[in-house]
């Protein structure tokens, strides 16, 4: 067994009162992370850990920069640099905002669930730029990891958060070893490291249907978030992002029911009367994100729904059901991941009302025939990649 040495002492452990934790690295082995600003927590660290490993494979994978951004241990939303069109522009609050591909790919993954992403953890494949640091600058975060920071940008980011704000900088070049172990209740754990590098090689047995490029790029990436995402995981991709995200659920299709209910707010995020909010001037940018997916949800309270009148230039009525379902129907060419395999068709017939077209899962359920003529009903595209990705 390896003697270890504390590399970074660490602020508490999953909670306060667990109040020694560290970064221990084995006699002799060289850390993946360098500590630049900040004093972070565990789950900090596992976030940093998992984000990196996302983002690297999935700009190594795909050829973009990739970002993500995590909360508790899973993605909150990831994505590659591909330019934004106007309506997402000004959902996401950047329209007129010069942005560089770092800074675009995390915007577009911060996008996928804003309500989730609020003091998330960031993880970018490049070296953060100026534009990037100054966009950061501006959101509710906690921290961030990269290969590396220019000057200018190192200094915006140590000074966020009254100087508080985690910086972690990544060795691009750190290969890890093949096994990896944890301790938990006096026992230690040992496993073979996942290091499956996913590619387009996993999408060969096309079941039914057929791929196009596009649909081949959002596959893979979705395969890298589940990869990396708490089990059970499914996430629904469109255009290079992630649209919803359902993690840790102990049944699949209530992964697949919660990441469908992400994309849909994600989706009507882009309606006229969303995108036709007209805030007050003095509503910063975070509330009126934060208002657009109130709106959308519209349960509002009493309290949220004089709120919301005193943030409005102008009265709006809420979404009806028919503008809702109208909406939705134009949702097209999603892309369906799963880390495990769809154990029966109820999770195609969800699938299907947020439209999904091609789906990646394992495949060798004991109702293979049942999902597949599913999906054949539908006009959906199967894809058995024979790769079970469970993370915990």
């Amino acid at each position: 067994m390896n003697d270890f040495n504390e590399m970074i002492p660490l602020k508490y452990g999953c909670n306060p009162h667990q109040a020694h934790a560290a970064v221990e690295v084995p006699d002799g082995a060289n850390s993946p992370l360098e500590l630049l600003n900040g004093t972070p927590s565990l789950i900090n660290v596992l976030d940093a850990l998992n984000g990196w490993q996302l983002v690297k494979e999935a700009r190594n994978a795909i050829g973009l920069p990739a970002a993500a951004s995590f909360k508790h241990v899973s993605p909150a939303g990831a994505a590659v640099a591909l330019p934004l069109n106007d309506e997402l522009a000004r959902a996401y609050e950047v329209l007129g905002i010069d942005l560089t591909p770092t800074a675009t790919a995390y915007v577009r993954a911060r996008g996928t669930d804003p309500k989730s992403s609020f003091g998330d953890f960031v993880a970018l494949s490049e070296t953060v730029d100026v534009p990037t640091a100054r966009f950061l600058k501006g959101v509710i975060s906690d921290g961030i990891i990269a290969p590396g920071f220019d000057p200018e940008a190192l200094e915006i980011l140590k000074s966020k958060k009254q100087g508080t704000f985690i910086v972690i900088k990544a060795d691009d070049c750190f290969v890890p070893p093949k096994t990896e172990r944890r301790e938990t209740f006096g026992l230690a754990l040992v496993q073979d490291r996942n290091d499956h590098i996913i590619s387009a090689a996993d999408l060969q047995d096309v079941v039914c249907g057929s791929l196009n490029p596009e649909a081949v790029r959002d596959l893979v990436l979705g395969l890298v978030v589940v990869k990396y995402t708490q089990s059970n995981s499914v996430c629904y991709v469109r255009a290079g992002q992630t649209i919803g995200i359902g993690a840790g659920q102990q049944s699949r299709v209530d992964c697949t029911k919660l990441a469908g209910a992400k994309a849909d707010l994600w989706w009507l995020g882009m309606h006229p009367k969303v995108l036709g909010l007209h805030f007050r001037p003095h509503v910063k940018r975070q509330e009126r994100i934060n208002w657009r997916v109130r709106y959308i949800e519209g349960d509002l309270t009493r309290y949220e729904t004089k709120a919301l009148e005193d943030a409005l230039e102008v009265h709006v009525e809420q979404l009806q059901l028919e503008e809702r379902k109208s909406w939705l129907k134009k949702l097209e060419d999603v892309a369906l991941i799963s880390d495990g395999f769809i154990p029966f068709r109820d999770n195609i017939d969800h699938a299907s009302q947020h439209g999904v077209r091609f789906i990646a899962e394992p495949g060798g359920s004991s109702r293979s025939g049942d999902v597949k003529m599913a999906c054949e009903e539908y006009g959906i595209t199967l894809v058995h990649s024979h790769l079970r990705l469970f993370h915990h």
